[in-house]
């Protein structure tokens, strides 16, 4: 059905972080804005949704976090040693995880924009607070903050979604639920209006613009198992069951230009059994597992197969994921002893978390499923090859090992203290790398690389920015800075043409 009295100024599909804050960004410069989500309303707020809401910017120091967390009392700020994280740092640490592949244009904009839009997001009533628990260890007095990830949203992705939505509501900006964008139309090669399915009935929404930002392909089986491998039909998706690649395809339909790393995503060691998909209703990142750092990771053939110690877990976790899929029945189990159990991250301590807990190795070999004899011959090679020096969780301390592969390059402890402790783990998808050609303005190109005009993303849409691995709290940041750039694009776009037409 075409309805000629719908018209937008601004159509943004999706609504996540991303997409709202694309949604707010249109509104701000006066345009009209329907956002579309395919999800009903109780299962609103997309991949944002499940996040643990840390959020990685770059920032001067502590004056620069006051100014996005105002409640930092003087006597706080006293307890707290915070080291700059400069636009190089953040940079560098881009280009250093996708081994250089990032595109310079799109990480620079990701990074120079970061901190502009931390504060527009808080102006708006996005809520931050400092990352303790994950970020930062106490050390005479004093919480040390380490990793460039200091600051998180608070009551994690709820509570940014709750707040996006908010203010949303506050500037008059339409919300539909179960309303999925199925085509984009254009005329005279400029988009011109979107289909949209509500259950049985087909409306097509005129507009002068529309941003992507509706995720990528991570909860559709058969796109992962097509552009990222077949083993990823077993990939737990940690997130929305939503995001099904829609955008994607709709682009693609009409001449967009696929660009990033379309066999790669954002995957993480997560709960054995962790649901299928995310669950509504345990919001928050509750399944994730990420102090392997401090302990091993092993398959159940008994064997070590990475180095838990190569970095902080900021830089790892995403691309270990993709390592326990590889590994036998797609499942591995990371080990701790006493010395550092009190040292794991909130999760561990969650009724939700499967743990085996034994007084000797040799019990523990037998509540889990795994080689017993190599198991058992792994740690105490493992042990024997732990070189002496100080353990230091906030720096990489070099507390290694000597003639073992693979090697524990950082934060080698022997696991010789009971109780012992297991926790099975195997993959869970987050997000897809891959995605479309999009410039700095958030247009999307087509493949002659010309603005396709009137279409603009955003989010998990953007490919290019992440390959292979990828920074620890990047992903929230690239949905504001791109969402923001988009939405102010698309709404300039379409209040020109608006004036041209009436003139």
């Amino acid at each position: 059905m075409v309805d000629n009295s719908l018209f937008y100024d601004v159509v943004v599909v999706g609504a996540g972080n991303a997409a709202l804050c694309a949604a707010i960004s249109s509104r701000e410069k006066g345009a009209n804005v329907l956002v579309l989500e395919k999800a009903p309303l109780n299962k609103k707020g997309g991949n944002s949704f499940f996040t643990d809401g840390a959020i990685r910017f770059a920032y001067q120091g502590i004056e620069e976090i006051r100014k996005v967390i105002p409640s930092i009392t003087d006597e706080e700020d006293e307890k707290i040693n915070m080291p700059v994280y400069s636009e190089e740092d953040y940079y560098n640490d881009l280009m250093r995880v996708t081994a250089g592949k990032s595109d310079p244009e799109l990480a620079s904009q990701l990074v120079s924009k970061s901190f502009e839009t931390i504060t527009w997001m808080q102006s708006h009533g996005v809520e931050f607070e400092l990352n303790y628990e994950n970020q930062s260890f106490e050390k005479e007095g004093k919480h040390h903050f380490w990793g460039g990830l200091p600051v998180k949203t608070h009551n994690k992705g709820v509570g940014l979604v709750k707040l996006l939505n908010k203010r949303a509501n506050e500037l008059g900006i339409d919300i539909w639920y179960e309303s999925q964008a199925v085509k984009l139309l254009t005329e005279n090669e400029q988009l011109t209006a979107v289909v949209v399915q509500q259950g049985e009935q087909s409306v097509t929404v005129k507009t002068g613009s529309v941003i992507l930002a509706c995720g990528g392909f991570e909860a559709n089986k058969q796109m992962r198992t097509q552009y990222i491998g077949s083993e990823w039909g077993s990939a737990i998706v940690r997130g929305t069951e939503f995001n099904t690649g829609d955008g994607l395809s709709m682009a693609l339909d009409i001449g967009a230009q696929r660009y990033g790393d379309w066999s790669g995503c954002h995957s993480i060691g997560t709960d054995f059994n962790a649901p299928k998909v995310g669950d509504f209703n345990k919001p928050g990142d509750i399944y994730k597992k990420s102090s392997f750092p401090i302990g091993i990771l092993m398959n159940k053939n008994g064997e070590r197969f990475v180095d838990e110690g190569a970095d902080f877990r900021n830089y790892t976790y995403a691309k270990y994921g993709r390592e326990v899929l590889k590994q036998p029945d797609h499942v591995a189990y990371q080990l701790f002893d006493a010395n550092v159990r009190s040292m794991l991250r909130k999760e561990y301590n969650l009724q939700e978390a499967t743990v085996y807990e034994a007084n000797s190795l040799e019990e523990l070999a037998d509540l889990i499923n795994v080689n017993k004899e190599q198991f058992l011959k792994t740690i105490y090679e493992y042990n024997e090859a732990v070189q002496d020096g100080e353990f230091n969780p906030t720096v990489k301390d070099d507390k290694g090992t000597i003639g073992i592969t693979p090697p524990k390059t950082n934060w080698a402890l022997r696991l010789d203290k009971a109780p012992y402790y297991s926790y099975p783990v195997t993959c869970g998808i987050t997000f897809t790398f891959g995605g479309l050609h999009v410039n700095t303005v958030g247009e999307v190109l087509n493949k002659e690389g010309d603005a396709i005009k009137g279409l603009y993303a955003a989010g998990e849409m953007v490919g290019g920015i992440f390959y292979e691995n990828y920074p620890g709290g990047s992903g929230l940041m690239s949905g504001a800075v791109f969402g923001k750039l988009a939405g102010a694009s698309a709404a300039n776009y379409s209040l020109q043409k608006r004036i041209n037409v009436v003139f």
